[in-house]
This record gives C-alpha cells, sequence and structure tokens, in this order.
C-alpha cells in the first residue's frame, strides 16, 4: 500500500487535496466558504514543483486560487516522513503578520484554513514562477533584492520579543531542517549518491566529512544559532525558491519553516543563494547592507550559516537547479568552508 492509500485508509474524515477530483475540492472549498454557492471548480492542475507540499492551482469561471495541503511525507520523496503540523504552523504565521499591512501584502492573500485537514486556500499570485532561474543564470535586480532585505528588516523587527512566542516554536519542522542543514550532508553513509548528481562531488566530499574542525563549528551553529529559540520571529528558508515574480515585484511563499529564532539564520541562508547563482559581488554587499539588523546582531555568523547552506545545498538532499560542474561546485565549497571556518566580507567576491 503506498502512503497516500495508506493516509487515506488511516484518515477517512481528512479531506485529501487530489486535482483529479473536482467534484470533491468543489464540495470542500464551498465548506471553507471560499467558493460561492453557484461556483464550480472547471480545472484544477499542480502549481510547480515544490517539494514539502502539495500545491494545486484552482479554476473557477470567475478566478484561481492556491490550495495547499501538507502530507505527513515530502510530497517529492513520499518515502521520507515530515510533520503533518506544519501547515497548521504557516497559518498561524500569516495570521500573526495579518494586521501589518507591510508586511501581510507582502504575502499572498490568505482565503481560507483547515487545520483539521492542514489545508491554506491563498490568493494566486499568478504564472511568472518563483526565482529560482537564479541559478540557470538570471540576474536578481537591485529593487527586487531591497524588497527581500525590507521584508526581513521588517519581519524580525516587528515580532522581536523576550521570551518568543511558544506557538510558533515549530520544533519538528527544526528537528527535520536541522538534520538536512546540519548533520546529514555530512555525514558519508547518508544513501545519498553525490557522483549521480555530478561525476566527482563524492570526491569533493570526503576533506570536508573529515575536517574535524569545520564539522564542530558546524554542530555549534546548529545548536546556537538553529535549534535554540530567539527573539525574532523567522521566514526559515528565505530563499529565491520562496519568492515569486509578480507583477507588482518579488512576493513572499512558504513560511512553513518559521520559527522564533537568531535572525542571522534568515540573512545567511539567502545570502549563500546569492553566491550559488553567481550573482555580482555588488548583489552580496547590496544584501547585507540593506538589511536592518537589531544591535546583538553578529554579522560573523551571519557569513558562518552561509557557508553551511552552500554546502548542504551541494552535499545534501535539498539539491538546487546548478549549472555547474565539479570544478565549480569545488570551488563553491571551498568558499563555502572559509566562510564558516574564516569569516570575511572578502571571501564574498568570486573569482
Amino acid at each position: 500500500m503506498s502512503p497516500i492509500e495508506a493516509f487515506r485508509a488511516q484518515h477517512p474524515d481528512v479531506f485529501f487535496l487530489d486535482p483529479a477530483e473536482l467534484g470533491r475540492l468543489t464540495t470542500h472549498l464551498r465548506t471553507l466558504q471560499v467558493l460561492a454557492a453557484d461556483e464550480e471548480v472547471e480545472r484544477a492542475t499542480r502549481a510547480g514543483d515544490g517539494n514539502m507540499n502539495c500545491t494545486v492551482r484552482v479554476q473557477t469561471p470567475k478566478r484561481s486560487l492556491i490550495v495547499k495541503q501538507a502530507h505527513p511525507w515530502v510530497e517529492k520523496y513520499p518515502q521520507l516522513a515530515a510533520p503533518w503540523d506544519r501547515a497548521v504552523r504557516e497559518l498561524e504565521f500569516y495570521q500573526l503578520l495579518a494586521p501589518f499591512p507591510k508586511l501581510a501584502q507582502a504575502l499572498p492573500r490568505l482565503l481560507a484554513g483547515d487545520p483539521v485537514s492542514r489545508l491554506l486556500v491563498l490568493e494566486d499570485l499568478g504564472t511568472q514562477g518563483d526565482y529560482t532561474d537564479l541559478y540557470g543564470g538570471a540576474q536578481l535586480l537591485p529593487t527586487e533584492l531591497a524588497v527581500g532585505a525590507s521584508f526581513l528588516s521588517e519581519l524580525h523587527r516587528v515580532f522581536r520579543q523576550s521570551p518568543p512566542l511558544s506557538s510558533l516554536a515549530n520544533r519538528e519542522m527544526r528537528a527535520l531542517n536541522h538534520a538536512h542543514i546540519f548533520v546529514l550532508p555530512f555525514q558519508p553513509n547518508n544513501g545519498l549518491n553525490l557522483d549521480s548528481i555530478c561525476l566527482g562531488l563524492a570526491a569533493v566530499a570526503l576533506p570536508i566529512r573529515e575536517n574535524c574542525s569545520l564539522l564542530a563549528t558546524i554542530e555549534r551553529l546548529g545548536e546556537t544559532f538553529y535549534l535554540a529559540d530567539g527573539p525574532c520571529l523567522l521566514h526559515g528558508d528565505f530563499f529565491p525558491g520562496s519568492l515569486v515574480r509578480t507583477g507588482g515585484g518579488p512576493r513572499v511563499i512558504d513560511p512553513e519553516f518559521a520559527f522564533f529564532g537568531r535572525p542571522e539564520f534568515d540573512v545567511g541562508v539567502f545570502l549563500a543563494h546569492l553566491l550559488l547563482s553567481h550573482q555580482p559581488a555588488d548583489s552580496c554587499t547590496a544584501w547585507l547592507n540593506g538589511y536592518e539588523p537589531a544591535t546583538d546582531f553578529e554579522p560573523a555568523v551571519v557569513l558562518q550559516l552561509a557557508g553551511v547552506e552552500i554546502l548542504r545545498r551541494l552535499l545534501g538532499y535539498a539539491q538546487l537547479p546548478l549549472r555547474a560542474a565539479v570544478a565549480e561546485r569545488r570551488r563553491l565549497a571551498e568558499q563555502a568552508v572559509e566562510l564558516v571556518l574564516n569569516p570575511s566580507l572578502t571571501l564574498l567576491v568570486q573569482p
């Protein structure tokens, strides 16, 4: 029995999102008071290639909606378990930001939430897609970079609390993400065949996985700047795949990894993707200068966390559509190791 069949048998009262079942989808959206009594779903298709969740574009004669559901597995890899309540945490994130127009307007509008079925109904931001084309050579405009920096600055500032809100501790998702960022990429027997991704990548990983000083530093960063609670609300997965192009500029999606932690994590992760996508050095500087930190912010830790993110994207399960031969991946890995062990702004200048 497949995970989907087992789930439907175990949870017969939970609505299961299947784009082929238009009648059931129409009925459920009416139950959530999203659709009018005379409004029918005409078409439902997968929206993008999301890793974590089932995301469907729903079209009626009047409009288009996005319906997103979490299952107790990773959508792209059903054999991998994932916290089912991540959709509830995402719903809480939208609800927290709703009273703050500058933040709420950066997100798609929340039309309905169904905590029982772990389902959200969101505004459809259009079909221009996310920013993952950066890895294929696209350039991020300075105005787009500024929008991202402004959003994180405002998010971290508005929701800076001590002690943090316990409702968004999101510990299950943090445990999953911690393993995939700080642990699994550095284990030699993690089940991932790196040479099947890029021939020669396993050899690149070997000295990294044997570098005791590096591994100890990464372990400390994971415990101190990810697993430990912090004062600011973080997006938790702020990278080009969590930004969507619209006619009005980038909008932010997929906050299911959100939690109260240290702001250096969000800033460092996006910096890593500027380097992975070969954005100009000026963009890295603009990103760091555009973010407005609190007084206890540690810039060196941003660089270290950027290095960890680069390494996990090269050596871990969360691969990116990089157009890079093994020589370039080796250069990126070496740059990342230096960022972790000897953080310096000079390392952001790519040869």
